[in-house]
């Protein structure tokens, strides 16, 4: 890995532990946030394995220092969603040898909000039977505004994504 990859990768990084702090609008278990983004521009860019250690180290440092939780047993099932994110974004910009369209770009975002909030809902309930907080109420109970600020979070990543890929490969390969 050469040093301006590096340097990216950790901007990627720093990029999504900002925006997870910052950004966030919450209720109750609902947050709505743009931490996604460095993580698609991550495996957009730069491919799967870039794409996964953004998510999962990103997730890593935000639960470690920023969410309040710290390090528990359900750690990993709180950095799984991202850094799945990130490796099937990375692989499906692979597989379309990194040139994607509105349309491609819509696609794999969707693709990847649907892993995401699938992957935290396992992680809420799985928690939430570890520590004695469950109901149905808490952990199903906002579901479908999950699902719509997925849809409307890809539909603007994906008018930002194509031209701002395009921009930041010409800038890496000077």
């Amino acid at each position: 890995m050469n040093t301006k990859r590096l340097t990216t990768l950790a901007m990627m990084i720093a990029i999504y532990i900002v925006l997870s702090i910052l950004t966030p609008i919450r209720i109750v278990n609902f947050k709505f946030t743009f931490e996604a983004f460095p993580i698609l521009v991550a495996g957009l860019l730069m491919g799967p394995i870039d794409g996964m250690i953004t998510g999962a180290v990103g997730s890593f440092i935000y639960q470690l220092f920023f969410s309040g939780y710290g390090i528990t047993p359900t750690t990993i099932l709180w950095i799984l969603p991202h850094a799945f994110s990130g490796l099937i974004v990375g692989l499906y910009a692979k597989k379309k040898d990194f040139r994607l369209d509105f349309t491609q770009t819509a696609f794999i975002s969707i693709v990847s909000a649907f892993c995401v909030t699938a992957l935290n809902l396992l992680a809420l309930y799985v928690d939430s039977k570890l520590y004695g907080y469950y109901s149905k109420a808490l952990v199903f109970g906002n579901l479908i505004f999950k699902i719509i600020a997925g849809i409307v979070l890809s539909i603007i990543y994906s008018s930002i994504l194509p031209k701002l890929i395009t921009y930041l490969k010409k800038k890496l390969n000077n």
